[in-house]
């Protein structure tokens, strides 16, 4: 039997870290089905290509995959339906407003369950990076592992 998860990450989304630079974070809570809040609860959940989206006022997840629950029977959800995040007026206003100014997006970096056992995604208002960007952050990352290993090398 797969192991529930009640609190804590369901799926976190590496390459937006990767892809973009986050600028701002905030939480949002999630409109979801009871099928779907089952198969988050089983831990599956793809954020891959997943992005946020206002329209018409609100704000919308967009090509999150959550996969059918099995145990549900002819109430099942479909998998990659647009879903309402709810957030205060403010927030969206402030979302929007951003996402107008030039190649700034929404990225969902993490779904998780909060301590009361609401689904909730974590939020990354970010700018795409360029290759340049992306190489000039892998060679950051190499001198700090090698800045380590001489560190720990020298006792």
């Amino acid at each position: 039997m797969a192991k529930l998860i009640s609190h804590g990450p369901v799926a976190q989304n590496r390459k937006a870290r990767h892809n973009y630079a986050i600028e701002d974070t905030l939480e949002a809570g999630i409109m979801l089905t009871g099928s779907e809040v089952k198969s988050l609860r089983l831990g599956r959940c793809t954020l891959v290509e997943a992005f946020a989206e206002p329209r018409d006022g609100e704000l919308f997840l967009i090509n999150a995959h959550i996969p059918r629950y099995e145990g549900a029977s002819h109430f099942q959800h479909e998998e990659n339906r647009k879903r309402k995040l709810l957030l205060h007026r403010k927030e969206i206003d402030r979302l929007m407003a951003a996402v107008q100014r030039k190649g700034m997006t929404v990225v969902p970096l993490s779904l998780y369950f909060n301590d009361r056992g609401r689904a909730k995604v974590q939020l990354g208002l970010a700018k795409g990076k360029n290759a340049i960007d992306r190489r000039d952050d892998i060679k950051k990352r190499e001198w700090q592992r090698e800045q380590a290993r001489l560190m720990r090398a020298k006792g």
